[in-house]
């Protein structure tokens, strides 16, 4: 499939519905498979997998002279000019990746949605991309890594996305121009390039702005990544939020929106910080939460592992409660959680991550019906714990505690999630009679039922005798007037 040329893009986006305004585009709608999936695997997964060092932007830091990955690269693979990044392609292999393993492994982990990373800013595609040479179906593995994880998910009745980070591409490889490098080498600008001064502050919406060419192709890029898997997610990292991409980021969603009403199925795109209008697409939040209900729909993006995106030799991990207490906090606030994994270069996940994954799948095996398809109560929770709001907050909560309770609707049902096990009983205030009147209550997973008794002041559940599960507890609860 050859990938659409700029006019063939305007020529979809004139065919509507949808056209390359904030005003046509506020008329999108979250489709309903994202909103009540809940919980995604993202993977991060590329030729940074190979040096394992510091974190996924090692082939940045490689290059820059003041970082650790600098001296450990001299001290490691010998100077820059004679070993580059380029010379880790022929190292990552995936001679051992099993995308129909992984898809299995991520149906029992309770996901939902699957988003591997289609190019992270490295400039490597891990999908067939007609752009680049740079890419795993011709280089490394000789493989369509991403197409044949597509194929495996739908297999396995799940939904696919893709991720795309070719916006940081721009700047990312900026060091490597700075001393002798390989990345000054005219051979090989087809993957370092355009490698233009990065700005000053990540943020600005104006420093460093990528020029048409690059724009232009950057827009081709995506769309084609559209048009050849269909993914019914794209998810695009901070840079889009610059200026300068304004105008694409409409005539991509556009596009996007409109092949999606073409081929039936509906589609999502995320996006950081204000890159897109309110309501145009599904805002998502990087490694952090958020301290009240949101009412339109969003998202977290973060990591089992909290050192890296991508495969490090030395890794730092959550533990599964504080990942489940995150989606449980997430989902009540009308959200979804996007966890990801970081695959080793031979293609295999590390055992602490599977085991994660495992046991997030045995609590939702008793405890899904009190998150997939739901929605958010009145009130989000109650409890003492306080979550910081925004990006990069999700490790600076302290531990839940009994006191702790998450809501969440489906129907008529109330779903208390209470975050901790108390020594006698759970009290939840905000189910005394004001609330309503308490008809019926029952812990998920236990087959006997609850003592329970509901006054002015609050709703009372003596504990089971037994856990039905663990990390968290979800009582059923019919309440008339919610």
């Amino acid at each position: 499939m050859a990938a659409p040329s700029l006019k063939q893009i305007e020529e979809v986006i004139a065919a509507g519905p949808f056209n390359a305004s904030w005003e046509s585009l506020t008329g999108y709608q979250v489709p309903a498979w994202y909103r009540d999936g809940k919980l995604g695997i993202f993977i991060h997964w590329g030729v940074y997998s190979v040096p394992a060092f510091g974190n996924e932007w090692y082939p940045r830091s490689m290059y820059q002279q003041d970082s650790k990955e600098y001296q450990h690269h001299l001290a490691t693979y010998g100077p820059h000019a004679q070993f580059g990044y380029k010379d880790f392609v022929s190292r990552f292999k995936a001679e051992h990746y099993h995308p129909e393993a992984w898809a299995d492994l991520f149906r029992k982990a309770g996901a939902r949605y699957v988003v591997p990373v289609a190019e992270h800013h490295d400039g490597f595609a891990m999908y067939d991309c007609s752009f680049s040479k740079w890419t795993a179906t011709k280089m490394g593995p000789c493989r369509d890594v991403v197409g044949e994880l597509a194929a495996a998910t739908r297999q396995q009745g799940l939904v696919f996305g893709a991720s795309s980070h070719r916006a940081e591409h721009w700047w990312f490889m900026d060091g490597g121009r700075l001393f002798d490098s390989d990345v000054q080498d005219p051979r090989y600008a087809d993957f370092y390039g355009p490698a233009q001064p990065a700005p000053a502050d990540f943020f600005s919406l104006t420093q460093s702005p990528p020029d048409k060419a690059f724009l232009d192709d950057w827009l081709r890029r995506t769309c084609e990544l559209v048009d050849r898997y269909q993914p019914q997610l794209i998810w695009f990292d901070w840079w889009i939020q610059h200026q300068a991409f304004a105008p694409y980021l409409q005539r991509f969603a556009a596009y996007y929106y409109n092949r999606g009403m073409e081929w039936g199925k509906g589609v999502a795109i995320n996006y950081k910080y204000s890159a897109f209008a309110e309501g145009t697409a599904v805002f998502d939040v990087e490694r952090g939460l958020l301290g009240e209900t949101r009412s339109r729909f969003w998202q977290t993006d973060t990591a089992i592992c909290t050192n890296s995106w991508g495969y490090v030799e030395e890794r730092q991990y959550k533990t599964t409660a504080a990942v489940l207490h995150d989606l449980i906090d997430i989902v009540s606030k009308n959200g979804s959680l996007l966890l990801n994994v970081g695959p080793r270069p031979d293609g295999t996940i590390p055992e602490e991550e599977v085991q994660v994954l495992q046991e997030i799948g045995a609590w939702l095996s008793v405890n899904g019906d009190a998150i997939y398809g739901t929605r958010p109560w009145r009130s989000f929770g109650e409890g003492p714990t306080q979550v910081a709001d925004g990006a990069f907050t999700d490790t600076k909560r302290g531990a839940f505690t009994s006191e702790d309770v998450r809501f969440t609707v489906k129907g008529d049902s109330l779903y208390a999630i209470c975050l901790g096990w108390p020594e006698k009983g759970w009290t939840i205030k905000s189910l005394g009679k004001a609330a309503g009147k308490v008809s019926a209550v029952a812990v998920l997973g236990s087959p006997r039922p609850v003592t329970w008794s509901q006054d002015d002041r609050a709703l009372c559940i003596e504990v089971p005798h037994e856990r039905p599960c663990d990390h968290a507890w979800a009582l059923k609860i019919e309440l008339t007037g919610q």
